[in-house]
Order: C-alpha cells, then sequence, then structure tokens
C-alpha cells in the first residue's frame, strides 16, 4: 500500500456552534519533533479549552481526546489521517469553547471535518522508500560524481577529501550504485522515505 504525506503545514479553522477549531496538519519525521511542535502550540494557542491531536509515524500511531470525552476526538483525528493513508504526520486540533456543548456525536463529526477539512486545503503527495546516502571521493572524480547526482540536492563538503550527503529513491540508486562504488567511498547508506 502507498503511504502518503502532505507538501506543507498548513492551518485551518472552522467554527461549529460558536466553539472555534483550529487544525494544524505538518510533516514529522521524529517522536521528539511532535513533542516540541505540541509543545510550540500549547504556547502560542496557551488560552484555548483542548489540545486534541493524532500521529502516524513509521507504523505506528497514537491519539490524545485532552479532556473531551473518551472517543470523540482524537480517535475521529487519527481516522481522517488513516483513511487518507497518511504517515509522518502530526494533526492537532485546537478547541476555544464557544459555551455550546456538542454532545458526543457532535464532538466526533466536528473533530472529523476540521481535521477533513485541513486535508483538503493541502496537497498530499506519496512516499516513495529511499536512502540518505553520504559518499566521499577524491577530487579528480568531482565531475563524474557531479554529473551522475545532478539532478539531486546535495549537502557538499569540501576538506582532504570531498563529502556528499543526499538523499535518493530505491530503484534510482540500484541504478547507478556500481558507478558510485567505482568512484567513491560510501561512508553511509539509511533507509528513509522520501517525499516527492
Amino acid at each position: 500500500m502507498n503511504m502518503n504525506t502532505i507538501k506543507k503545514e498548513i492551518t485551518n479553522e472552522i467554527i461549529i456552534n460558536k466553539s472555534k477549531f483550529i487544525t494544524i496538519l505538518t510533516n514529522i519525521s521524529s517522536k521528539e519533533e511532535i513533542i516540541t511542535k505540541i509543545n510550540n502550540i500549547k504556547k502560542e494557542y496557551k488560552d484555548a479549552t483542548h489540545y486534541c491531536y493524532a500521529y502516524i509515524i513509521d507504523n505506528q500511531e497514537k491519539c490524545s481526546d485532552d479532556k473531551e470525552p473518551s472517543g470523540t476526538a482524537g480517535l475521529p483525528i487519527l481516522n481522517v489521517l488513516k483513511q487518507n493513508n497518511l504517515t509522518n504526520i502530526l494533526c492537532v486540533v485546537i478547541r476555544y469553547f464557544g459555551g455550546i456543548k456538542l454532545g458526543a456525536g457532535g464532538l466526533i463529526r466536528a473533530y472529523s471535518s476540521s481535521a477533513s477539512e485541513a486535508l483538503n486545503k493541502t496537497q498530499i503527495t506519496p512516499l516513495t522508500k529511499g536512502y540518505n546516502i553520504i559518499i566521499e571521493f577524491p577530487y579528480e572524480n568531482l565531475k563524474q560524481i557531479n554529473y551522475l547526482l545532478k539532478d539531486y540536492k546535495i549537502y557538499k563538503y569540501f576538506g582532504n577529501k570531498i563529502t556528499y550527503s543526499f538523499n535518493i529513491e530505491e530503484e534510482k540508486y540500484i541504478n547507478i550504485e556500481n558507478q558510485l562504488k567505482k568512484l567513491s567511498n560510501i561512508k553511509t547508506k539509511k533507509p528513509i522515505t522520501i517525499t516527492s
């Protein structure tokens, strides 16, 4: 099954029965990033009533109702993410209570709608399997290496030898692996997911 993520972070706001729901959808690549992001959101929207969220990363998922009745906030958000085959994603819905109780069914609909509407306003993009590669090579191989990697964003370091770090899709790497091995010393090859 192909997994997706979003191109860029989005913030969306809807009002339901005088309650304000602000949804923030963002890419994440680690659990540390999730904690930092949620803490920053709590600082930015410090007078909000609830900070409900769901995330999916590396086949792990978690959701929080943040004092809303159990199963009425985090799970509906998580379900929206799952229905769209999303991963490496965090969705936080911030609620400012407007004085009118929505009831369990109303809350489920409100949190689902908040996540769905934000998702409809951003671009979903497929994730592909790939690698983060770090290579080291002598200056005389610079021309050939640059030609091989001309389509990639490369972080370059020039010392006694040249060090390049770049991300590459799995099938593209397989196609140039032998040439890279001839021309350079492959220092590290870490599996990653890449947004197209």
